[in-house]
């Protein structure tokens, strides 16, 4: 049993483009071409793309995804542990779920709200040990004041500006553009600019983080891949760490 490109891309919430444009980069080809010109998907495709879209899910860029996959032969281990990111996810969402609700009946019903279930699953806090470890006591105390100290739109508007940067990082790597050139460069000063803006780490506040953090973070970019999936996988890392070295070796 088979299913045409229209169905995949109903089923799967995507287009019939996205799916064509998997196959003319090698990502996912289609099992058979019907007389019509029509193409058509089995059951290992499906998994393919299922796995495709899991891994779009963390992050990762179409080069990086393909470089995945061809290192995880095995499709049931693969999906196991997209699986345990997924009930990990699944668990931190209900108590955020659970947590809201909570906030509503109470406001609603004209009740004291109760702070120690306001936050249930809004865990800040879970690279304390590594943070604490890696640059010490005081640098995790005053980032996470910082981070207390701001209100719920503040809070939002950061995560949205590191998260567009992210994005931005992973698009200028699928255009294949120098990480030299003057675009990569400017994606550089954002991150200069992003890690100077967080009290408490070496790079916090002042004139900003000196040559050696600089690229000292960005060889861990590459070297730690929970980092490389912020940047589209390995490739994209490497790709950031050039340009921040680039950038360090010009300005710093």
């Amino acid at each position: 049993m088979d299913w045409s490109i229209q169905e995949i891309a109903k089923l799967a919430g995507t287009t019939s483009r996205t799916l064509r444009h998997y196959d003319d980069i090698g990502l996912l080809a289609p099992t058979r071409i019907g007389s019509n010109g029509y193409r058509h998907y089995d059951d290992a495709a499906l998994v393919r793309l299922q796995r495709i879209l899991l891994l779009r899910e963390l992050g990762l860029g179409l080069p990086a995804i393909g470089d995945v996959l061809d290192r995880e032969a095995s499709a049931p281990h693969a999906l196991r542990s997209h699986l345990e990111w997924l009930r990990g996810e699944q668990q931190r969402l209900a108590r955020q779920v659970a947590s809201v609700e909570h906030t509503i009946d109470a406001l609603e019903g004209g009740e004291r709200l109760m702070a120690e279930n306001m936050f249930d699953g809004f865990d800040h806090t879970q690279y304390k040990e590594e943070v604490e470890e890696r640059w010490g006591t005081d640098a995790y105390a005053k980032s996470d004041a910082w981070w207390r100290s701001m209100s719920a739109d503040e809070k939002a508007a950061w995560q949205q500006r590191m998260s567009q940067l992210g994005r931005d990082w992973i698009a200028a790597f699928e255009r294949g553009i120098d990480p030299a050139g003057d675009e990569a460069q400017a994606l550089a000063q954002r991150q200069f600019d992003w890690l100077r803006g967080i009290p408490g780490t070496p790079g916090g506040g002042g004139a900003g983080p000196s040559k050696e953090y600089f690229l000292g973070l960005a060889e861990m970019y590459v070297a730690d891949e929970r980092f490389g999936a912020n940047y589209g996988g390995q490739a994209g890392a490497e790709f950031v760490r050039d340009a921040m070295t680039a950038y360090a070796e010009r300005e710093l």
